[in-house]
């Protein structure tokens, strides 16, 4: 959130006020996968390694397919 509001200085609000539909469904699946693998004593590193990788393919999925169109 700070590098977020470093390199966005005009914006109100957070982050979250700026995102798209695709990244706010996407946040929200790495939050909940994120405090699952902490439970399984995943550490930080290799963490971060897997949930950059589940949030690019979902992005992909998410975008090339249209899935939440609906909700738009």
């Amino acid at each position: 959130a700070k590098e977020w509001r470093t390199e966005n200085p005009n914006e109100k609000g957070n982050i979250r006020d700026t995102a798209t539909i695709e990244q706010l469904v996407v946040l929200s699946n790495l939050e909940s996968i994120n405090a699952m693998l902490i439970q399984q004593e995943i550490m930080q590193q290799e963490r971060l390694i897997k949930l950059n990788e589940i949030a690019i393919s979902q992005m992909k999925s998410l975008i090339n397919t249209n899935a939440l169109g609906k909700l738009k």
